[in-house]
């Protein structure tokens, strides 16, 4: 491992998830961050995106997750997204933080969220 790594730092999609009916009901704004592990070597040499995980491609993957089919815990969208973003063989392994900015709670609170770290099998 050399410790490369690709961050995503505040993407903000909208989805439907969660397990209470009004969280059903809409969507809601979630907040994610993405840690690639990545062997970046190859593309320092030769300033070629074919060397890399492609972000643009990360994200795109993460927005289709956010998207689907509904999860009722964030944890399981998390580990959804981990899932996807690990399709790209250039990822060895990714750190995935999911942040519900407008939780379902009786109090003021920026956000509640999850962090999963995921590894190529």
């Amino acid at each position: 491992m050399t410790g490369d790594r690709i961050e995503i730092r505040a993407l903000r999609l909208t989805g439907v998830h969660g397990l209470l009916p009004e969280e059903r009901s809409r969507p809601q704004p979630f907040e994610i961050d993405l840690d690639l592990d990545v062997d970046m070597d190859g593309a320092v040499e030769s300033d070629d995106l074919a060397e890399t995980a492609d972000y643009a491609a990360v994200i795109e993957a993460t927005a289709a997750v956010v998207a689907g089919p509904p999860h009722d815990l964030l944890e399981s969208l998390a580990g959804a997204i981990a899932g996807a973003v690990l399709h790209d063989d250039h990822v060895r392994s990714v750190t995935v933080a999911v942040r519900k900015l407008r939780p379902p709670v009786p109090f003021e609170v920026g956000s509640t969220g999850v962090r999963l770290t995921r590894t190529r099998p």
